[in-house]
Order: structure tokens, then C-alpha cells, then sequence
């Protein structure tokens, strides 16, 4: 962040949820493995611009003007990594004027609950990327401490509570079965029954991040 502004690289449509206004961030507060973006996040310095939340919203609706779309996001990195940055998403939201898809790790909203009750505020539709089963996946799949795993679970229960429409989604290949099986147990106790399942991206990298941490496909 720098003031309000956020950096971002690229604001682009995607295919994704039928056809989507795209803004790709830098920056995030985990280092997930099979990240796609893992290189820009790892160097955020050396890429993107800053942007106000003014701009975010003139370039996504742009795109979303063009394709005939009213769905918009900011991908590539996590959106809320502080109060700072959950304000600038929230300004961005509020002048794009159609319907929001947060995609989230949820660390941040399991450590600072408010920004849930500012978020119901707003039409947003949330999407809790859960980074590992366990405390030890945790750490493999994200490099950082296995303690703030459980941010990811108290985030959910907070967005439901708060009213709004949420939902987990993990990495299958990553899981497997047995891994989806120990997630659904810790979902069902805070009532989630479905989870949705994503399909990894096998860049090279990717497939090389994954082994130098110990993760086997």
C-alpha cells in the first residue's frame, strides 16, 4: 500500500463464474505454493503500479462495459491484508457499482471480526480459499506458521454470522481425499456442508514449488 493505493498489475477479463472484470494484485500475506502468481508476490516491488480505489473501479467497469458483465473481483494476491487495504477494497467496491466476488484466504477477517460487519454492508459475495487440513498442511502449502490456520475457519463462521453469502473452496489435487476429508469434519462443525473443489494449475513452477516443500501429487 502506499496512502489508499494498492498495486496491481493487470486488469483483465476472465472466464470465471460465466464472465468476469478482473483486477490481479501483488502482495499478499501468504506464499502458497501452487500459487500462480507466487513470482510477483514473492517480488511485489518489481511489479504492477499503484492505484486509487477510483482507478480499480474506472478499469474493471471498462472491462465489465465492454464483455456486457456485472461481476467483478480482485485476484492474484489477498485483497485484505490489513484495515488500510480492507478500506481501499471496500471504496472500490462501492463504485463499481455491480456484484463483488471476494476471493480471500480469510487471515485477516479471522484477526480483525469488524471488517466482516463493514463487508455485509455491501453486495459481496465471499469465497474462503482454505490453505491446508491441518496446522502442519498449513505450513507446507503457505510457508508460514501453522498457528494462524485456524484464522481461516473463524473467518467463515464471522461472514456467516455477518449475513453474508460464503463459501470454502480448497485445492483438491493438494488435499486429496483423505485431506478433504479432514477439512469437510472441521466445515461441518461450523456449518458448512459443501465445499468447492479447485483443480491445480500444473505450471512448471508450480509442480517444482510443490516438491521443494515436501507436497506429493
Amino acid at each position: 500500500m502506499r496512502g489508499e493505493m494498492r498495486k496491481y498489475y493487470r486488469f483483465r477479463f476472465a472466464r470465471y463464474y460465466g464472465g468476469i472484470a478482473t483486477a490481479d494484485a501483488v502482495g499478499c500475506n501468504l506464499l502458497c505454493a501452487y500459487c500462480w502468481n507466487y513470482y510477483r508476490n514473492l517480488n511485489p516491488w518489481k511489479y504492477g503500479t499503484f492505484y486509487s480505489s477510483k482507478d480499480v473501479a474506472s478499469n474493471l467497469r471498462r472491462i465489465a462495459l465492454k464483455r456486457n458483465i456485472s461481476l467483478f473481483r480482485i485476484s492474484g494476491a489477498e485483497p485484505i491484508l490489513g484495515l488500510r487495504s480492507a478500506e481501499h477494497l471496500i471504496k472500490a467496491i462501492k463504485l463499481t457499482g455491480g456484484e463483488f466476488i471476494l476471493e480471500t484466504n480469510g487471515l485477516m477477517i479471522g484477526e480483525i471480526p469488524e471488517i466482516a460487519s463493514i463487508l455485509s454492508e455491501h453486495p459481496v459475495s465471499i469465497r474462503v480459499s482454505i490453505k491446508g487440513w491441518d496446522e502442519k498442511s498449513f505450513e507446507k502449502i503457505t510457508g508460514a506458521r501453522g498457528e494462524f490456520f485456524k484464522n481461516q475457519l473463524k473467518a467463515l463462521k464471522i461472514l456467516k454470522d455477518s449475513g453474508l453469502r460464503v463459501w470454502p473452496a480448497i485445492m483438491y489435487d493438494v488435499f486429496g481425499e483423505s485431506g478433504l476429508q479432514e477439512i469437510v469434519k472441521k466445515l461441518n462443525k461450523i456449518g458448512f456442508d459443501d465445499v468447492e473443489l479447485e483443480y491445480l494449475e500444473r505450471y512448471p513452477f508450480v509442480v517444482k514449488n510443490l516438491r521443494n516443500r515436501g507436497i506429493l501429487l
